[in-house]
């Protein structure tokens, strides 16, 4: 049971009502942002963006997500993001690594380590060491490392609201609902 209430979706306002009504899927987690109706058309085009727009690929898009959701305890993002991962063409065995918290894996090659250390180093300390950006450039355009962080922020915010508000996992079919939390 969430700790706040989903939001009615019939009582917003006509433009996040509309967003809503769009939906393919009418997850729980869209029904607890649109408690933030001011917010939630433009965070679902950020969101949008990010899954369709960004110069990284769809896979590398995948394992920043889930990489997040696995540092920050984002049970919610963990689960709806692994079969997308999967077909975004993320391997088992990156997805194992990344719940293993082996980011340093041989799952991935050397720009996928430059890009998940990044990573690590923004969702644990906000800012990354030099030398970690200095390696991720060596992978990456200034446009792809932006986008890396970007990504990881946003989903930082996405398992903070949900792991908050205690939303309701609604887990794809064949989809393992972990019990870990927030890495230390």
């Amino acid at each position: 049971m969430p700790l706040i209430p989903y939001a009615d979706t019939d009582a917003l306002p006509d433009a996040a009502r509309q967003a809503f009504d769009a939906l393919p899927r009418k997850l729980n987690i869209f029904r607890m942002w649109a408690n933030a109706a001011t917010l939630f058309v433009p965070g679902m085009g950020f969101g949008g963006a990010i899954l369709s727009k960004e110069m990284l690929g769809k896979d590398l898009r995948e394992l920043i997500i889930l990489a997040v959701a696995r540092l920050e305890g984002g049970i919610y993002e963990w689960v709806q993001h692994v079969p997308i991962g999967k077909r975004a063409g993320c391997s088992d065995a990156q997805i194992a690594a990344l719940e293993a918290l082996a980011f340093d894996d041989a799952a991935f090659d050397g720009r996928a380590r430059a890009m998940l250390e990044l990573v690590r180093e923004v969702v644990r300390n906000v800012k990354a060491g030099e030398a970690t950006v200095e390696e991720a450039k060596r992978h990456f355009s200034p446009q792809e490392i932006v986008e890396i962080i970007l990504t990881a922020g946003f989903y930082m915010t996405m398992a903070r609201m949900t792991e908050t508000t205690r939303v309701e996992v609604d887990a794809p079919e064949g989809v393992a609902v972990p019990e870990w939390g927030k890495v230390g």
